[in-house]
């Protein structure tokens, strides 16, 4: 082993709030470390995570490369595009993919030189305490000791295996093969009508799959609002996802070429299908596995989160917790911006997180997006409120786009008019939703956005003329 090394911060996991932990932390002017043992081929380091390299980054990558195919097949001609002899490369198209990751490893990487970041190589455990800093062991390759003052540990989530099923990711695949299939599967099954799952069928779909969802709760994206959930269903239908709900599976056996699931259907029929590969998604468990939790005595919930206060302080002096790892949304930008806020409460400040104005998204098409409380939320918390809505079948922007699925909702509390939650699915909502993020921060009102001058013509416009139909008096509709 090497000689211990001093930091005042060591941030454990280099994923996306591991790293802009470590950055802000440098930023602040503590000697920072951060370690992560994420590698790819040729064994140089991945920084950024479970997002950068089998999650967030390459799944947008390839939702762009199937997007931008289904649209030269099916909606080029309309704007006096013909293209004869459609093809699909999918070994180039994951060669992009690849390339795409690569560049935001090194991205990260170059981030951490520039802000004085000291990286590590391996898998970090805690070894215990030397007076006021812990010390922390670092497996190959780095195969050394650190200490530090303060740890934040940022060791991200893993896949959650269906029982009887294990991953092979050759026919029953996880997030990383789901993106890594190197032909289009004729039949594919997705199990998990959640993000990952909406999101990689509708890659495959794209590409000529025969999709089938089966999603065991009764209803369909029930997170998100009713009147929204109901567009998708009705959208991704018409697409030729086959959503299945309220399915119990029974068995999976995989076989040489194929995969076959037994299920009850919602009318508890037993039912069987086969597919060519089988996406499993349906959801993440806290990867804590190796971090020494037990050495040290930290404390992991009956689920293996690790505990933590609103502070994001766990039990142990200096050692804080962020991202999927601890309670919360388990989302990229929430890890994000609790990594700042550690980072700046380790130096006196007051870092902060609204878990009520972190906006979630599915990059579908269309696009889903929402931030704040849904109708059904105030309706069951007895909260009076009104609502506005505008379809983008009624933007200017959007007509010129040939993308008119879809509407704008705004939420707004119907004594102060104050913003509650703004809902969204069409074209862009991924970018349209930091608008309502922005007004929920600032405490704005619907009628604060219906008096902004939008640009025209845009898809935001979708996002005012919600605002003003909220007092009912919309301009366009």
């Amino acid at each position: 082993m090497a000689d211990r090394q001093p930091f005042d911060v060591v941030v454990i996991g280099g994923g996306p709030g591991g790293y802009v932990a470590a950055i802000r932390a440098a930023q602040l002017g503590f000697a920072t470390a951060c370690i992560d043992d994420w590698t790819r081929e040729g064994g140089k380091p991945a920084l950024g995570g479970t997002c950068t390299n089998v999650g967030c980054i390459p799944s947008k990558a390839l939702l762009q490369s199937s997007e931008n195919y289904a649209l030269a097949g099916h909606a080029f001609a309309e704007h006096g595009i013909d293209i004869d002899g459609l093809s699909i490369d999918v070994a180039k198209m994951l060669a992009r993919k690849n390339k795409v990751v690569g560049a935001n490893n090194d991205g990260i990487a170059y981030l951490f030189r520039k802000n004085k970041v000291t990286f590590v190589h391996g898998r970090g455990t805690f070894a215990g305490k030397d007076g006021d800093r812990w010390t922390i062991d670092i497996g190959a390759p780095a195969a050394t000791t650190i200490s530090a003052r303060n740890v934040i540990i940022a060791t991200g989530s893993a896949p959650r295996a269906l029982p009887g099923a294990a991953y092979d990711n050759v026919r029953v695949l996880d997030n990383a093969g789901a993106l890594a299939i190197p032909d289009v599967p004729k039949r594919l099954g997705v199990v998990g009508a959640g993000v990952i799952g909406l999101e990689m069928g509708s890659v495959w779909r794209r590409l000529g799959s025969e999709v089938t969802i089966l999603e065991a709760l009764p209803t369909f994206l029930g997170a998100a609002d009713e009147a929204v959930a109901k567009e998708a269903l009705k959208q991704f239908t018409k697409q030729g996802l086959a959503i299945k709900l309220g399915v119990t599976i029974t068995g999976v056996k995989t076989g040489t070429d194929a995969v076959t699931v037994d299920y009850k259907d919602a009318s508890g029929n037993a039912q069987t299908a086969t597919f060519d590969r089988l996406i499993v998604s349906i959801g993440r468990v806290p990867f804590t596995n190796g971090l020494g939790a037990a050495k040290v005595g930290l404390k992991l919930d009956g689920r293996g989160f690790v505990e933590v206060d609103a502070e994001c302080r766990t039990n142990l002096p200096n050692v804080y917790a962020i991202g999927d790892v601890v309670r919360g949304p388990m989302l990229a930008h929430k890890a994000e911006d609790e990594g700042i806020a550690v980072a700046e409460r380790i130096a006196g400040q007051h870092g902060h997180v609204d878990f009520n104005t972190i906006p979630w998204v599915i990059y579908t098409s269309p696009e889903i997006a929402w931030v704040g409380m849904t109708e059904q939320q105030l309706r069951a918390d007895g909260v009076a409120f009104r609502s506005g809505s505008f379809p983008f079948s009624a933007n200017g922007r959007a007509r010129a786009l040939g993308d008119t699925v879809g509407f704008v909702k705004i939420v707004a509390d119907a004594h102060t008019d104050r913003i509650l939650g703004m809902h969204a699915i069409g074209p862009w909502v991924s970018e349209l939703i930091a608008e309502g993020v922005v007004a929920m921060e600032f405490g704005a009102s619907s009628e604060d956005i219906a008096r902004i001058v939008h640009a025209h013509p845009t898809l935001s416009e979708a996002t005012r003329e919600a605002a003003l139909a909220v007092d009912k008096r919309t301009l366009n509709f």
